[in-house]
């Protein structure tokens, strides 16, 4: 087995695999370990510069990303407009940079805030620069191989495709740039450690709240002074 075997064929899976199965663990049997454990209180200042923008600019990416694996013609046809195909390019970049923007603060106020440095884990820190590389990379991508949103169609599509399928074809991305292999592997590498880090509280949406009866609440005070 080569590299080329083992990162595009087998690794996915094991991503997929710690994906899925721990995620299910954590929600199921330790449903009191999915907070965010939001560190607002501690600092805000430096947190709303690098929140707002990561999130914002890593949001609007990622659903690019699933418009084009589940819509890829309908990209195809938006981008046969050059016009249109420039301001998507634009967009994504400009994008990109927000997001690479929000997470350098984030990592800064993380390593540099006392308060927040005595509650970050080491798992915080890995999270936190495996999003760097893979906003660097996404970026360089954009900026150095133009017009990812037409070849992301034509061979990241049908390769994760697929994966997903069980019939892995890593003949598309083996022909790749490095740069673009490691974009690629970085984010398989996230899909693994994403259930072992806070990042899981994603998925804990409180779904129960909307189907619990109704809670009655009574209030109490003292008939003597009323």
């Amino acid at each position: 087995m080569d590299w080329n075997q083992f990162f595009f064929v087998v690794f996915p899976y094991i991503s997929l695999a710690l994906f899925v199965a721990v995620t299910i663990y954590r929600l199921v049997y330790r449903p009191f370990t999915q907070s965010s454990l939001s560190s607002q209180l501690l600092e805000r200042k430096r947190l709303y510069w690098g929140s707002i923008p990561f999130h914002h600019g890593i949001t609007w990416i990622l659903l690019f990303h699933l418009l084009a694996l589940l819509f890829p013609k309908a990209i195809l046809v938006m981008n046969a407009t050059p016009l249109r195909l420039y301001l998507l390019e634009l967009s994504g970049f400009a994008l990109g940079l927000w997001a690479l923007v929000g997470v350098v603060v984030l990592i800064w106020r993380r390593l540099t805030t006392p308060y927040i440095k005595a509650v970050t884990s080491t798992m915080d820190i890995i999270v936190l620069l495996l999003t760097l590389v893979s906003v660097i990379t996404g970026v360089l991508t954009a900026s150095l191989y133009r017009f990812g949103s037409v070849w992301f169609t034509g061979v990241f599509t049908p390769y994760l495709w697929s994966v997903l399928l069980f019939q892995p074809r890593p003949e598309l991305v083996e022909p790749l740039p490095w740069l673009i292999q490691l974009h690629l592997i970085n984010n398989f590498i996230i899909l693994a450690v994403f259930p072992f880090s806070r990042l899981v509280h994603i998925l804990a949406l409180p779904l129960d709240y909307l189907i619990r009866p109704w809670q009655l609440v009574i209030g109490m005070r003292d008939r003597k002074n009323s």
